[in-house]
This record gives C-alpha cells, sequence and structure tokens, in this order.
C-alpha cells in the first residue's frame, strides 16, 4: 500500500480536524452541549469516534476549538507581519487584542454558549496555552534567535496573560455573587472591554520584552 505524501496526509487531518470542531460546534448549538455525544460529533463528521479521539481530548476541547481554531498561529503571524522597527512589545500586544476581539457573529454566539457552561469556560481558558509554541518560534527570530530560552519564557508569559485576562472577563473581580455563580458553573455575562483587560494584562511584560531586544542590538 502506498503511503500518502506528507503534504496530503497533513491536509487531510487538518480537514479532518475542521470537520469535528464545526460539528461538534453546530450540534451544541443546535442541542445544547449537555446534548452532544463525542459519537455524535464523530458520525456528523463522518469519522470513528476512536479517530476523534486522535484530534480532541473531550467534547468541550472540541466546542471551544471552533471559536479558537488557528487563533495562536494567526497571532504569531501578526508578530511576524509587523515591521522590524516596531517595539516587540506592542507588537505582541496588538496583535493579541486584534486575534481576540476581531469575532464575527457566529464567534459572538458560541462565546454565549461557552460562558454558559463552567466546563466550555474552562476549554475556552486553557486554549490560551496553545499560544506559546508558535509565539516562541516568532519572538525567537524576533531575537535573532540569540534569545532562545528568553523566547520561550516571554511567550509563556504572554499565554499566562492572556488567560488572566480572560478570567476577569468572565469573572469579574470584586462581585461575590458573580464569582460564586463562576464557581457554580452558572451563566456568566462577561464584563468590561475585553482589549482593556487583555492591554492591562500584558503590560508589565513590556519591561522584559524591552530588555530582551536591547540585549540583540549592537
Amino acid at each position: 500500500m502506498t503511503t500518502p505524501p506528507r503534504g496530503l496526509r497533513e491536509r487531510k487531518k487538518q480537514a479532518t480536524r475542521e470537520a469535528l470542531r464545526e460539528a461538534a460546534l453546530r450540534l451544541a448549538m443546535e442541542r445544547g452541549p449537555d446534548q452532544v455525544r463525542v459519537e455524535d460529533i464523530a458520525e456528523a463528521a463522518g469519522v470513528s469516534p476512536r479517530t476523534y479521539n486522535n484530534y480532541f481530548a473531550s467534547r468541550e476541547q472540541a466546542i471551544v476549538s471552533a471559536v479558537t481554531a488557528d487563533r495562536e498561529a494567526r497571532i504569531a503571524a501578526a508578530v511576524a507581519a509587523r515591521p522590524a522597527g516596531v517595539r516587540l512589545a506592542d507588537a505582541v500586544t496588538e496583535a493579541v487584542v486584534e486575534q481576540y476581539t476581531n469575532t464575527g457573529e457566529r464567534e459572538h454566539k458560541a462565546l454565549v454558549l461557552i460562558t454558559a457552561q463552567a466546563a466550555l469556560r474552562d476549554a475556552f481558558l486553557d486554549s490560551a496555552a496553545g499560544i506559546e509554541p508558535p509565539l516562541t518560534a516568532v519572538i525567537a527570530e524576533r531575537l535573532d534567535n540569540a534569545e532562545a530560552h528568553t523566547a520561550r519564557v516571554l511567550a509563556a508569559s504572554v499565554a499566562a496573560a492572556v488567560r488572566i485576562a480572560l478570567e476577569g472577563w468572565l469573572r469579574p473581580a470584586g462581585k461575590a455573587e458573580a464569582a460564586e455563580s463562576f464557581a457554580a458553573g452558572g451563566l456568566v455575562v462577561p464584563s468590561g472591554s475585553l482589549p482593556d483587560r487583555l492591554r492591562m494584562a500584558l503590560a508589565p511584560l513590556a519591561p522584559a520584552f524591552d530588555a530582551a531586544e536591547q540585549r540583540t542590538q549592537p
């Protein structure tokens, strides 16, 4: 049996991943997340449950992936596309804000669904960790690959800052009732400006970005 070329295999994997996450979100919005099983998602996407498990660890992960799909790569690409003269801290901040806030009607409806269930909120928050690997590579390139360890630390810090901003957006500080509702899995209404929360969370990282850039300058 002939093995498909690597490029073809990767395209097939990507197509399967997209079919699964789109089916997951569609079924969740039609039936409600609690009424959707992994078997239902797999059947709707035309694959087996075993194949599903090769791509996603839970139904929540698949549903959230339909909203966050490729966001991590888009953030990294946006940073890479910024002119070299743009301060790295600014490039990262604007890329994150842009990718987290430029959402259409479909994404908005999906976010309403996500904020209504604790397991989906947790999966949404966990997805921020995916920022680290692609952003590490881009930061390292901007630092002329002379600060590989620093690039990873900075990227991981960005991911942590984004998660903190999202947590604050979903669970307003100082509101005991909202915090209790969040912990109990109740409905949470996003509060405040997400762009402002993201910028505030990322601001403390600016000195570290500046120092890393200065070390690479002649």
